[in-house]
């Protein structure tokens, strides 16, 4: 590659089966600043598969720079109207918990927006803890809501989560590269994808304030078996988001002062058989 020629990067990244290869090509071209044999070894990367977010180092989401390392889920842009919908909840000066954050993307979205609310995440990767910090995130290392301060049980506005929801049995199904590279534990959501989405809604009702929102991002046909799930708990005006196809994205769910949840701490998981 004598000179970064952007359409012979895109047909080389084309040929690999790369969709937004033009997109992609400028990217890895903007990123090797004009080193040539550091731009092959960039393409040679994204030909085996290996996410461009790794390859240059971030990604771009809700207008933001968010930086991923590699090994970390990278945020993808069907999930950027969830955060905004978060920012829309979020009070100035509120309380918002990102689940399963990854590289910290949606909290970094709601920090962006609500310089004046305090912005938590968790996770249980330490990698993921790790980028989430390096993108300015107070994360906590743990399972969903169990690290979050104890002081704020009760008290926090939104708890959002892109928390594993593909079905055990359609993993499969996934592009070649995100299995091969990607962490399987932010993808795998167990029988019907269900696991992790019920677990996250059974936590997050023990430290919503009345009428505080539970968004989850989720796909297929999982709307509807969540629905019930949250409304079992407690949860009220329980609502599902579609895409420009018709597609459910995610669900929202308000938590209702009458509900269970406050008073059991971190013992949201003693109501499992209930749900």
């Amino acid at each position: 590659m004598a000179a970064p020629d952007h359409a012979a990067v895109s047909a080389t990244l084309a040929r690999a089966g790369c969709v937004a290869s033009e997109e992609e090509a400028a990217e890895l071209i903007e990123a090797a600043a004009g080193d040539q044999g550091r731009l092959a070894a960039f393409v040679e990367r994204r030909v085996s598969g290996e996410p461009t977010a790794w390859i240059v180092g971030q990604v771009r989401f809700c207008g933001l720079e968010v930086r991923v390392h590699p090994g970390v889920y990278v945020p993808r842009w069907q999930t950027e109207p969830l955060a905004e919908r978060a920012v829309a909840l979020l009070p100035e000066e509120g309380v918002a918990v990102d689940v399963c954050t990854g590289s910290g993307a949606i909290a970094v979205v709601l920090r962006e927006h609500r310089p004046g609310a305090r912005v938590l995440g968790t996770d249980t990767d330490p990698a993921a803890v790790a980028c989430a910090r390096d993108n300015g995130v107070e994360v906590y290392l743990g399972d969903l809501m169990d690290p979050v301060p104890e002081a704020l049980a009760g008290r926090v506005d939104v708890v959002t989560g892109v928390v594993p929801y593909v079905p055990t049995d359609e993993l499969r199904l996934l592009a070649r590269d995100v299995l091969a590279f990607e962490p399987l534990s932010a993808l795998d959501g167990g029988p019907g994808g269900m696991r992790h989405l019920v677990r996250a809604a059974q936590a997050a009702s023990n430290w919503l304030r009345p009428g505080g929102a539970l968004l989850l991002e989720l796909g297929g046909d999982q709307g509807d078996e969540l629905t019930r799930r949250c409304q079992r708990l407690g949860f009220g005006a329980v609502s599902l988001s579609r895409d420009d196809d018709g597609e459910v994205r995610s669900i929202e769910a308000r938590w209702s002062a009458g509900g269970q949840g406050h008073g059991l701490g971190r013992g949201g998981a003693k109501r499992e058989g209930r749900s």
